[in-house]
This record gives structure tokens, C-alpha cells and sequence, in this order.
């Protein structure tokens, strides 16, 4: 098939990543987060087409696209297609003003590294119709759908942040985002002489789907029997460490240990907006270690290489915190950095990570930047 790949857009759309400094997993608990969106990005073109229903759809940054039918969507086995279909379909049921259309899309966000490139993805694309179709659809209806998609025809249950931080996020912010009400409230960072560094560990997510799955469903078993004893318990966000306890034997350990992350995780989420606002970076650096010590120990979505560069960072005095961050399983780490120390401390932790895994790490500064927005071409 060619794909036509030189088309005169009409419409440019930009999508970011997003980085969450802290509230892991809590979105799918209708917990806490404080995510923000980044200046790595999705950029997409898009132009109608003489036709009433075909569309094609290419990645010029992988040389790779496909066509489809918009009266005949379904699941398709190619993983990323499926980001695009899905979304599609969740337009279809909205609204019918849909028709042909051709897109590219060129992305500078490393697939697979935590920094939700597939959020992007799906926000880009619904933000791109919903103007070249003007189909009237609320930033926060491109949010939902966009989750929807993912949910249906990606195959993750994922919460809403990583959506919601794609599209509603303001530069120079972190948004400090209640999953359940969906009300947030934008928190200055302002962390001078101080930055945040990415260390991409090159591991693939190849358990996040399965395993962030199996974490949803193990935290809803822990729901499950601590509404027995605290009826007000509908999610992890309603229990305290004192219900947990009250429970206890009654759970399984592993179950135990899930729950007991999500419910510190809320905390911090909360301490960490607070020493962002009275600039106590001491603080925001310590609760970075304490979260990826949950992460790594008791939720377990942590990685070999993950753990090494989080431990090689506490020996520099120039590093003030680190974690994981994304799903799990790979990804990247997230360093608050002393500006002058910037190039030592990459430098060396990637000769110490070659050493160890053999592996070389990519490493790129993030600020909090703008959600998705587009403009005409």
C-alpha cells in the first residue's frame, strides 16, 4: 500500500508525554497524583480526504502506517494501531460527524520508557479530530474516551492521569489531580538550582499490561475485604493503615503489601505538594526515595536496573532524590539534579550502568510544560 505521506495538512497538533513525580498507581485507586506534562511530544498532521470514510494513519518516525474504515472499525493485532482504533471508536459513539482523513505522526517520546507515550497517542488524536471535524467535544471528554480506548481495545486498565495530564497540564505546574472527582489544582515547582533528569533504562515494559492488570485486581481484593469492616471503604483512597492492620489476617501478605503502598502513596502525594509549595526540596528528594522503596518492595513494579540506578544516585551529593517512574518494569528513573552536577553525575552513572548491564543509557532533562494544544497550518 502507499500511504500518502506529503499530503497538505491543515491541522497541526502537539501531545506531550507526561512525568508524574509522585502518586503511583494511585489513579486506578481513585487516589492522589502530581503529574505534569513534558516538552517531549507526539506532533501530528492531519487533512481531510476526498473520501467518506477511509483514513490513513502513518508514523514517519517508524516508517510504518496503515488504512482503515470508519464503518468497520475493529481490534487490530498490531499493538500501537490499536491506540488509534480505539479512540475512533469511542468518537463513533459520540458523535457521526467523523469522515476521511489523513494523519502522520512524529514522535520524539521513547516508547516504552514511562513517560506515556501512548496517552499522548490517544490525546493527540482526539484533540486533531475534534478540531478538523469540529465536533464540540470537552477537553475532559477527549480525557475519558481516550481512556476508554486504552481500556478496550489497548487491554489496560489504567487509570485516568496519564490522559488527563496530556491535555490539562500548565506549563511551569504540577497538578495536584483527585482521580475520584477529577478536581485539581495546579502547584508551582519551581526547583532552582535544581533539575529533573530522566535516565532511561532501555528495559522494555514487556509485564506492564499482565502485571499493571494483576496489580488493579489485587488492590480491588484488598477493597473487597476491608469494606466487610469499613462499609465507607470503596477504594484504597478511603482506607488508613489502621483498617489495613484491622484486616490483616485476613489477607494474603502480597495483598497486604499492595495496599499498604497505595495508602502511603496518597500520603505522600499530599506531602510532596506541600514541600513544593514552601520549596523545601530537602523534602521532595527524601519522599522520591521513600516512594521508589514502596514501588521496588511492596508493589513490586520495580526492575533490576531501575533499583541500581536509584541506589548509584544516593552516593551523589549532588542528587537530592530518585525513583521510578511510569508503570513499571523499566522505564525511567526520575533524578533531581544540582544543575552544575548535571554531566558528572549522567556521565557517570552511565559507565556505571554499562559495567553492570551492559546496556547505555539515554538521559534528557524534562520541564513542566503545556498540554496538548494545536494550531492551523
Amino acid at each position: 500500500m502507499e500511504f500518502i505521506k506529503n499530503f497538505k495538512s491543515e491541522l497541526i497538533v502537539e501531545s506531550p508525554g507526561r512525568i508524574n513525580l509522585i502518586g503511583e498507581h494511585t489513579d486506578y485507586n481513585m487516589g492522589f497524583v502530581l503529574p505534569t506534562a513534558i516538552e517531549k511530544k507526539i506532533v501530528f498532521q492531519f487533512a481531510k480526504n476526498e473520501s467518506p470514510n477511509k483514513c490513513q494513519v502513518y508514523s514517519t518516525t517508524f516508517n510504518t502506517g496503515f488504512e482503515l474504515d470508519l464503518n468497520t472499525l475493529e481490534k487490530s493485532s498490531v499493538e500501537w494501531e490499536n491506540y488509534i482504533l480505539g479512540v475512533l471508536n469511542e468518537i463513533s459513539k459520540r458523535t457521526n460527524k467523523l469522515s476521511g482523513f489523513n494523519c502522520t505522526i512524529e514522535s520524539n517520546l521513547p516508547t516504552g520508557s514511562g513517560l506515556s507515550s501512548s496517552a499522548a497517542l490517544e490525546c493527540g488524536l482526539a484533540f486533531g479530530l475534534n478540531d478538523l471535524f469540529d465536533l464540540g467535544l470537552s477537553k475532559m471528554e477527549m480525557v475519558k474516551l481516550s481512556q476508554i480506548a486504552e481500556h478496550t481495545y489497548a487491554g489496560t486498565q489504567c487509570g485516568i492521569m496519564d490522559q488527563f495530564a496530556s491535555v490539562m497540564s500548565q506549563k511551569g505546574h504540577m497538578l495536584l489531580l483527585d482521580c475520584r472527582t477529577l478536581e485539581y489544582k495546579p502547584i508551582p515547582i519551581n526547583l532552582e538550582p535544581y533539575k529533573i533528569i530522566l535516565l532511561n533504562t532501555k528495559v522494555s515494559h514487556n509485564l506492564a499490561t499482565s502485571e499493571y492488570n494483576t496489580r488493579k485486581n489485587e488492590c480491588e481484593e484488598g477493597v473487597a475485604i476491608l469494606k466487610q469492616d469499613y462499609p465507607e471503604v470503596n477504594y484504597l483512597r478511603d482506607a488508613s493503615m489502621a483498617m489495613l492492620e484491622g484486616v490483616k489476617e485476613r489477607i494474603s501478605e502480597t495483598v497486604y503489601n499492595r495496599c499498604s503502598f497505595i495508602i502511603a502513596e496518597n500520603k505522600r502525594v499530599h506531602q510532596m505538594a506541600a514541600a513544593l509549595t514552601a520549596n523545601d526540596l530537602e523534602t521532595v528528594g527524601q519522599i522520591l526515595y521513600k516512594a521508589h522503596e514502596g514501588i521496588s518492595k511492596f508493589y513490586e513494579v520495580s526492575c533490576a536496573e531501575s533499583d541500581f540506578l536509584v541506589e548509584f544516585s544516593k552516593s551523589n551529593i549532588h542528587v537530592l532524590g530518585a525513583r521510578q517512574t511510569g508503570g513499571g518494569f523499566g522505564g525511567c528513573t526520575l533524578n533531581i539534579v544540582h544543575k552544575n552536577a548535571v554531566d558528572d553525575f549522567v556521565n557517570a552513572a552511565t559507565q556505571a550502568y554499562r559495567e553492570k548491564f551492559n546496556i547505555e543509557l539515554d538521559a534528557f532533562e524534562v520541564k513542566p510544560s503545556t498540554g496538548t494544544f494545536s494550531y492551523s497550518n
